[in-house]
């Protein structure tokens, strides 16, 4: 600061401003007084401000007018309050907005469980509660929004399968609090998420400790084999909170996560795991289930969505009926199973023009990754006797990275279940859905 404070304003070049900027960080712009004297009295009215507010704050034209300030007031207004956030606000800020965009069209209903943002004098109380400090773009983030109402559908995504459901809330910053963990096993860590269905939650690791690395977020996975009952494995989620949200949100507005139901549903479609054989189109997402899954015992749940579309070109001579199916699954060390069985989920059926059926399914294994394929035969309806395969494109299932408490002895274990007593399971009963 004695150097800044050293600048004579009459012997800048014409755009003061500029030279001005590239000496001083932004606090010395709020906390130098005589610079700031010279600049309102020669750059108040420089259109970088309006840059500056634009990039840093997303505001416009209107919220300047509504204001009734200047640009370069409203950016001091700003900063006075949202300083500490500038590298992480815009980013929030936006995704934010355009996640409650696609809800408002989408998923309307969740728009009104969300929670209008936390101060910072409640920010500051829960850190002086769990006596830690809260990562920057965390609170941020609870800035814009303070989480969600403690309600159903959860905000960070669902998952149903027959006798299985679950949907996980972003738990506000009081709750989160409240459940703060300084246990053997999971000291300093904060939870992000909750599920009611099945007590799930993902948690934010605040301080480096019993192998988690600071601030990445994960779902705990008691390790059933260790002597230690509190060695707690963990399925890792985001290495912080910002590529934790960020992610989770471009995979919502972009479509990546399918709504079923007025409900944002986990599941990942690879864009090239689709097959078309003539005039049937197969595509496949995948899911991950933590809390059906161990890392030891080695046991990795996986669900998946097969949807099955004939073409509205097609002829209705085209029709058509599933009569079986048979897969080809290959685990990661090299294992090769072959499932046939009659229809799929115990259903048959029948393929029209522009008809769409859909169905879920599960599987477990050993190895952390699997990949499957297979096809379907089909007979027409005018004709019983022509019989045909439709192909399923490959698609590959894999566990998130996950981490062993320090210390652990390594076991291994090898086994495979495939959860069905031909191959599949209906998972969610929504199957032979309805164009859309």
């Amino acid at each position: 600061m004695a150097a800044s404070a050293e600048l004579r304003v009459d012997q800048l070049p014409a755009d003061p401003l500029l030279h001005i900027l590239s000496f001083l960080s932004f606090r010395d712009l709020i906390n130098c007084s005589y610079v700031n004297r010279r600049m309102n009295e020669l750059t108040k009215h420089n259109p970088l401000w309006k840059t500056l507010c634009s990039k840093h704050w997303l505001l416009t034209d209107a919220d300047r007018v509504l204001s009734g300030t200047s640009w370069y007031c409203l950016f001091r207004q700003y900063y006075r309050d949202l300083g500490r956030y500038i590298t992480y606000y815009p980013v929030l800020k936006r995704a934010w907005e355009q996640l409650k965009t696609f809800l408002q069209q989408r998923c309307p209903r969740m728009i009104a469980s969300l929670k209008e943002g936390a101060t910072e004098l409640e920010l500051n109380n829960i850190e002086a509660q769990i006596n830690g400090s809260l990562p920057n773009d965390y609170r941020c983030s609870y800035r814009i929004h303070n989480g969600q109402k403690l309600v159903i559908p959860g905000l960070m995504g669902s998952m149903s399968l027959s006798n299985h459901y679950r949907s996980e809330v972003l738990l506000d910053i009081e709750t989160a609090g409240g459940g703060f963990q300084q246990r053997k096993g999971m000291r300093h860590c904060l939870p992000l998420t909750f599920c009611f269905h099945t007590g799930l939650s993902q948690y934010m690791a605040l301080e480096s400790a019993e192998g988690r690395h600071k601030f990445e977020s994960f779902y705990p996975c008691p390790d059933q084999t260790a002597q230690d009952p509190s060695a707690i494995n963990m399925f890792i989620t985001g290495s912080s909170f910002l590529d934790w949200f960020t992610t989770y949100i471009h995979n919502v507005v972009s479509g990546d996560f399918p709504i079923i139901r007025d409900q944002i549903f986990r599941y990942v479609h690879d864009k090239g795991c689709v097959a078309t054989t003539d005039d049937i189109t197969v595509s496949v997402s995948t899911s991950f289930l933590p809390e059906l899954s161990s890392v030891h015992p080695p046991h990795f749940f996986f669900t998946y969505r097969v949807r099955i579309e004939m073409s509205s070109k097609a002829s209705p001579e085209a029709a058509c009926q599933l009569d079986s199916r048979y897969w080809k699954i290959t685990t990661s060390d090299g294992n090769v199973e072959e499932v046939q069985g009659p229809g799929v989920v115990g259903e048959f059926p029948v393929m029209r023009p522009g008809k769409v059926h859909e169905y879920s399914s599960c599987t477990t294994f050993s190895t952390h990754s699997e990949y499957m394929e297979g096809h379907y035969t089909f007979h027409r309806l005018a004709n019983k006797e022509e019989v045909f395969q439709v192909a399923i494109p490959r698609f590959h299932m894999v566990c998130p990275s996950y981490r062993e408490p320090a210390g652990r002895t390594k076991t291994s274990s090898n086994y495979m279940s495939h959860l069905d007593d031909n191959g599949e399971e209906d998972c969610d009963g929504d199957s032979d859905s309805s164009a859309t």
